[in-house]
């Protein structure tokens, strides 16, 4: 028997990824799904004897064992223990093709593969060359399984999607590039495991712990934020952006990646909730676990998971840092869909992963996975993180008036029901689907009662008294609850908010009683980001009112675009609280949270786009402001249709003026893509905007 002499390899890669749906991978590497068979032709220089004594080892990581299932060592035609096994296929003269299969649960990552033979008592091993092995949600024994073909398509093949931010009660619709399957974005998700704390502490350990969707997710939640190890986003929640990116300006994951890994795994400046979530489901979605991002408005930082989150302000309604806990207008994570063999059938599904550093969870700033089922049902002390999740959507909102340090009172304020509109992408469009149900039974029920009551026993928070709210959910030793006043209020815009204008709101008020009363208002208008946390004073008024029997008022006032200007250059957010006294009876409090509208970017493809060939795209935008701006830069981004992030300089832009820019784009991939369009500029936040673009093949 003569040593093999093996003149090419050819990994039948275009066949390999089409049946394994990673045609979409920029590389020209062999990625392959596992739990399923591949194939593989050997042009030999010498014709080979039956072969018998063919021995295929396939490994991965840096000590592979068979042990730890980083090393595989199999025969022809028999499966070995490891699940691994290769056929030979009937084939030409001078070639040789075989039929190899991964197991379903093997390691991920990129592999080494070897062929032996065995010759008398020579036994000589030729290199056959690497391949990537990811996650299958096509496979029913693989751990991510999912049967829908819709769904994977949009959860592991679709590179681009819209995450929801604004407000509960004015949505926005923020487009997101993933572009999982960009040229090297394969290998900077792999690079990513490879930089974690676990690997680091124990490379074989962790390479072995890889056939897990469980541990491989919980590791890259922790990678995702830079907070324990030189991962790859950096968050800032105060102060300027000057030595980094504003978060509010990223439109995709692409340009993060590259920029983490090309300068040698550097932290990339700044990033905020949709910026980790973005980047995690791009990294998630190319490893092959299927993956969605979730928008929780109202969302609760609770940090003492007390589930009460406490705000304190003081006699002139301003908002104190006296707590920890916070609640912000939306926060956003995301949900990646495996078994749960940790836990038990019940808890499969939809898991929840968040790798916005807020917590430390065991000992490190990582979130997740929590099945949404425990959530749901309570069941607050399984792994991992489901505690925290839980107060996300279920904590309770208390106001209090801070006089002194001996003196406080609570305050009654329209209670903000916290963890609302939880929200996601639907399947195969852009619109908005809510999944609140798969968090929390229904409001008020008696099972959402059962279950919050099972939540806060199992943290071991007392309940105490208060009879007369349905939910009984308070800290032990809390004073009585908030009187309820003799007055309401309300804060009502009359008109939408427009960036560059007035803004006109009027407070209504009405005496609930027949006694008559004089009111102290004191209104207050701040700059805040999305977690509410106030940046800037924008206006303080102080009104008396006085109201007869019953008797309803408005009192009209507005916010000028001379006194906001300097605090919206960055963002669009304003908190207005009206703080309402009587000498007798209960303080009032009223909110309102404002986003300004930007004028629309209008987006138009000027003719048929198909791949590899040239078409114009006309972008027309208007300058929000009464006065000229200079400096302003459109970018324009898209995977399929754009390599390199374009960017355009308008040199400069009249009071109100609209300006229409004309520029070329040459699709590179098929099917329906994304085109991104954002308009950068000092004076004023981003102005986006996207178009859905069907690019026919070549």
């Amino acid at each position: 028997f003569l040593a093999l002499k093996i003149a090419k390899v050819n990994w039948q890669t275009k066949l390999n990824k089409a049946a394994h749906h990673t045609s979409d991978y920029s590389s020209r590497e062999a990625i392959l799904r596992r739990g399923q068979a591949f194939s593989i032709t050997l042009n030999l220089k010498s014709t080979a004897q039956a072969g018998e004594n063919f021995t295929f080892i396939a490994s991965t990581g840096p000590s592979p064992s068979e042990s730890q299932q980083t090393k595989a060592i199999f025969n022809l035609s028999e499966e070995d223990a490891s699940g691994w096994s290769a056929t030979q296929e009937p084939s030409e003269p001078g070639c040789m093709n075989f039929t190899i299969v991964s197991p379903a649960n093997a390691v991920i990552g990129r592999y080494k593969l070897k062929l032996q033979t065995v010759s008398g008592n020579k036994v000589s091993a030729t290199p056959l060359g690497h391949f990537v092995l990811l996650f299958n949600p096509w496979c029913p024994n693989d751990d991510v399984y999912m049967a829908n073909e819709k769904e994977r398509r949009e959860y592991v093949l679709n590179d681009s999607g819209i995450i929801f931010q604004g407000l509960e009660k004015c949505i926005e619709q923020e487009a997101w590039d993933y572009g999982q399957f960009e040229e090297g974005i394969l290998d900077i998700s792999l690079a990513i495991l490879d930089r974690s704390l676990n690997h680091r502490q124990d490379p074989a350990a962790d390479v072995s712990s890889r056939s897990s969707p469980v541990y491989v997710s919980r590791v890259v939640s922790a990678m995702v934020n830079s907070n324990d190890e030189k991962g790859v986003v950096e968050g800032k929640w105060s102060g300027k952006y000057g030595s980094g990116t504003n978060p509010l300006e990223w439109s995709g994951s692409v340009p993060i990646l590259r920029q983490w890994y090309r300068r040698r795994y550097k932290p990339v400046r700044y990033g905020q909730c949709w910026v980790f979530a973005g980047v995690m489901c791009t990294v998630l979605r190319s490893l092959g676990i299927p993956t969605r991002v979730i928008t929780n408005f109202n969302s609760a930082h609770d940090r003492n998971i007390n589930l009460s989150i406490d705000k304190y302000i003081d006699a002139s309604g301003k908002t104190l840092h006296l707590s920890e806990d916070s609640v912000w207008n939306f926060h956003v994570w995301n949900e990646s869909w495996f078994i749960r063999r940790d836990l038990g059938s019940f808890y499969d599904g939809w898991q929840v992963l968040d790798a916005t550093p807020q917590e430390r969870s065991k000992g490190i700033y990582q979130c997740g996975p929590a099945s949404t089922r425990a959530i749901k049902e309570g069941d607050v002390n399984l792994d991992y993180d489901s505690s925290f999740v839980f107060a996300a959507v279920n904590a309770d909102y208390v106001t209090w008036i801070h006089y002194s340090k001996k003196r406080k009172e609570r305050i009654y304020s329209d209670t903000r029901k916290i963890g609302k509109l939880i929200s996601t992408k639907a399947v195969g469009t852009n619109s908005r689907v809510d999944v609140t149900a798969n968090y929390k039974y229904p409001e008020g029920s008696p099972k959402e009662r059962r279950v919050y009551k099972k939540a806060l026993k199992l943290l071991g928070v007392r309940s105490t008294g208060n009879r007369n709210k349905i939910r009984r959910r308070r800290r032990p030793n809390r004073t009585q609850p908030a009187q309820k006043p003799s007055i309401s209020g309300k804060l009502i815009l009359d008109a939408p908010p427009v960036m560059g204008q007035d803004v006109l709101l009027t407070l209504a008020l009405k005496n609930l009683i027949s006694d008559f009363k004089t009111i102290k208002v004191k209104l207050r208008a701040s700059a805040i980001l999305y977690t509410r946390k106030p940046k800037a004073e924008i206006l303080q008024l102080s009104r008396s009112v006085k109201l007869g029997s019953e008797e309803e008022k408005e009192v009209p006032f507005k916010i000028s675009y001379a006194q906001y200007k300097d605090s919206m250059k960055e963002d669009r957010k304003i908190l207005v609280t009206a703080l309402c006294e009587t000498k007798q009876g209960a303080s009032l409090l009223v909110e309102k949270d404002i986003v300004l509208q930007n004028p629309f970017l209008t987006i138009q493809v000027l003719g048929a786009a198909v791949v590899h060939e040239a078409v114009n795209v006309e972008v027309t935008f208007t300058n929000p402001l009464s006065e000229a701006v200079t400096d302003c830069v459109l970018r324009a981004e898209g995977s399929g249709l754009l390599k390199e992030q374009l960017r355009i300089s308008v040199a400069r832009m009249d009071p109100l003026e609209s300006s229409t820019v004309q520029f070329e784009i040459i699709p590179y991939k098929s099917g329906t893509r994304q085109l991104q369009v954002d308009l950068v500029c000092i004076h004023f936040s981003d102005i986006k905007g996207f178009v859905m673009v069907d690019v026919a093949p070549a």
